[in-house]
């Protein structure tokens, strides 16, 4: 490997969830604001950061492969960071199989990101994967850019344990960023021209704080005090969790017109003995009572789930429970894995590991409901007028693509801006998007 040289250019690449685009944003902008400059391409960057998640199945492994592609063919390689979820669990494992990666820095830490490319570019291998959020929110800079839709985080970590997930060692405990903090963040995001806001956090509805006048809040009134920044047209927030859910922020939903009629709150299983076992504290049946009290205050909500087939010990019985419960609710959106051990969580010592091709059938037969009742919630948007935020421009010339309330590609034709808001109404429906034309 070539002697290191301070990076002039950067790429980061982030994997799995809007936390990890989030923070990812933030080491751009902090590599950036040491005078260094993104570059579109990987390959043609000075120093790459590899901004990891360990949800998945072989996720260090999928790292390992992603830093062999970094090698040139002139045998060179760039100066490799490894950041994010991989990094905190197996950081002394990446610097001791990994000899070209400079840089390992957890998810609470990244704030230090700049003066440890500096320490590699000195010729030293820095690791760091043990900080505190606070310090990391507290040493990030302000935000002055921004695009159409903005992420904010709001809360990090996690306390709920459940048996097959490793959030709660990588993201550690949870935590809330102070009220003023995140209001302040926020003016400065719209000021950099977002005009909707989505609310970050492992379990975003966790979130709590004091307000302005120092009265204890939940995230209803924190998206209340957002609602009152006068450019800010929408709010969203995400993931939930069903035990997170107060009154006050199912009651927002029908009196905060800023907060968009969308909610995603996993249920993962829809058998009792299968939540039980995943240590959620959830039933099948009051996970549906709690839907009806969302869809009471806001009846026009779309639904977005997350669901695990072949967790240890699931039965074909167990598994007809998740059908039932999809077809139960009608969801909108959802995402659905297969179950996969992540070292270290209790899940993995379970005995009755479901078969892989079991899991194979069961995964197919769940996604096909759950895309089934994705067009039939397209379908009926048809005939609606909405308010498309648009995001960016289409293929095709005057096309413009961007979001429904409810969370839908909408793609249009007509006079428009990135930025814009545009009532259109819904003409078409497809599996993954809905046609629109301007109202009018």
């Amino acid at each position: 490997m070539a002697s290191p040289t301070s990076p002039r250019t950067f790429h980061v690449k982030s994997f799995g969830c809007q936390m990890n685009v989030y923070d990812g944003e933030r080491m751009a902008e902090l590599l950036a604001a040491q005078g260094m400059t993104p570059a579109d391409a990987r390959d043609d960057a000075d120093l790459v950061v590899l901004n990891t998640c360990h949800i998945r199945e072989k996720a260090t492994e999928k790292v390992y492969s992603d830093i062999g592609r970094l090698r040139r063919e002139d045998g060179s390689s760039p100066l490799i960071a490894v950041a994010g979820c991989v990094a905190q669990a197996e950081g002394e494992e990446i610097m001791a199989r990994a000899p070209s990666v400079r840089v390992v820095v957890g998810p609470q830490a990244y704030h230090r990101l700049p003066e440890m490319v500096a320490e590699a570019a000195a010729g030293k291998r820095a690791t760091e994967t043990d900080m505190p959020a606070e310090a990391k929110f507290a040493a990030l800079p302000r935000r002055r850019r921004s695009g159409p839709s903005a992420f904010l985080t709001v809360q990090e970590g996690c306390d709920k344990f459940c048996t097959y997930c490793v959030v709660p060692y990588t993201r550690g405990a949870e935590i809330s960023r102070p009220f003023a903090d995140l209001v302040e963040e926020a003016k400065l995001l719209v000021e950099g021209g977002a005009r909707e806001i989505t609310l970050l956090g492992q379990n975003v509805n966790a979130w709590a704080g004091e307000d302005a006048k120092g009265r204890a809040t939940g995230l209803a009134g924190l998206a209340a005090e957002l609602a009152a920044i006068p450019d800010l047209a929408r709010i969203r927030y995400t993931t939930s969790h069903p035990a997170d859910m107060d009154e006050a922020l199912i009651a927002a939903h029908g009196t905060n017109a800023k907060l968009m009629p969308f909610l995603h709150l996993p249920v993962q299983s829809g058998n009792d003995r299968v939540l039980k076992a995943m240590n959620r504290s959830h039933t099948a049946e009051s996970y549906l009572r709690l839907l009806e009290r969302v869809r009471a205050a806001r009846p026009d909500i779309a639904l977005s789930g997350d669901f695990i087939v072949g967790f240890p010990g699931e039965t074909d019985a167990e598994f007809e429970d998740t059908l039932r419960i999809v077809d139960a609710v009608g969801y909108a959106q959802a995402f659905s894995f297969k179950y996969s051990p992540r070292p270290g969580t209790p899940a993995a010592t379970m005995e009755d590991h479901v078969p892989a091709e079991v899991m194979d059938e069961r995964l197919q037969r769940l996604q096909a409901a759950l895309n089934r009742d994705q067009l039939a919630f397209n379908r009926a948007s048809v005939g609606r007028r909405c308010t498309v935020l648009v995001e960016r421009r289409g293929k095709h010339p005057g096309q413009w693509l961007g979001k429904s309330p409810w969370l839908q590609s909408v793609h249009f034709t007509g006079d428009a801006a990135i930025g814009d808001l545009v009532e259109v109404d819904l003409v078409e429906a497809g599996p993954n998007s809905l046609a629109g034309q301007p109202a009018g």
